[in-house]
């Protein structure tokens, strides 16, 4: 029982890196919609192999390496690679596994690579800096995760930008940039005497509200916006600081 204790929280980011590696397979084959639910389903074992640490009080150097590790697949790569995919289509009008010719276009798709090379490098700084206990410098990156990941479930007739390669080779390079940037940015995790009335528990408060409301009206097209609103938010919260 003991054991299985001490590694039920790693089982769980191990559930998290194979829905990433499902979701590097799925968008190879070009089912998209399914790259992006192996995602958000990582998501999901993310958020709950931390929360079984803590309540199990197992919490140790190899579940932190492990989940770092297990991230760069599933909110990195897999997400990098879904986009790549999704944009090489809009550009050649075909799936990346059917395009066998010499004149197939890789740019500006390929911009797409730069989410994995710049996760690994925030999840990497993550480790190591002592100041993001409590907060975030940086885009976290499961959040550009599902920023990426609702992409292929957005009704284009409603949101047509989502399908505009222009638009997408922008959000290639900066949503990337956003992880590395020195931008401090609010967390949920509570802090010690913090007071329950607080501007930055309003800005949570906000924050969740609007994902509710928004997510009923504009399905998966809500997340996107979602994250500028959460950007948005973090830097009026920095701003009041001052």
């Amino acid at each position: 029982m003991n054991t299985l204790k001490r590694i039920f929280p790693n089982l769980i980011t191990l559930a998290n890196l194979t829905c990433g590696l499902f979701s590097v397979i799925f968008a190879f084959q070009g089912r998209l919609e399914l790259a992006s639910l192996c995602i958000f389903t990582g998501a999901f074992f993310d958020f709950f192999d931390g929360l079984a640490a803590r309540l199990l009080k197992v919490s140790g150097e190899l579940g932190k390496q492990l989940d770092s590790m297990a991230d760069i697949v599933t909110f990195g790569v897999a997400p990098g690679f879904l986009l790549f995919h999704f944009m090489f289509y809009i550009s050649n009008g075909m799936v990346f596994r059917h395009s066998m010719s010499n004149d197939v276009i890789f740019l500006p798709a390929t911009l797409a690579l730069l989410i994995p090379i710049f996760s690994a490098y925030r999840l990497a700084n993550f480790n190591i800096d002592k100041r993001q206990t409590t907060s975030f410098i940086g885009l976290p990156v499961p959040a550009l995760a599902m920023f990426i990941a609702a992409i292929p479930n957005i009704n284009f007739e409603q949101f047509p930008m989502f399908s505009d390669i222009i638009f997408l080779s922008i959000i290639s390079v900066i949503m990337p940039i956003l992880l590395v940037i020195k931008m401090p940015l609010f967390s949920f995790k509570l802090i010690k005497n913090e007071k329950k009335i607080s501007r930055l528990n309003m800005f949570r408060v906000t924050l969740i509200l609007s994902t509710v409301v928004l997510f009923y009206v504009f399905q998966f097209a809500t997340i996107p916006f979602i994250v500028i609103l959460y950007l948005t938010l973090s830097l009026i919260n920095n701003l009041t600081k001052i």
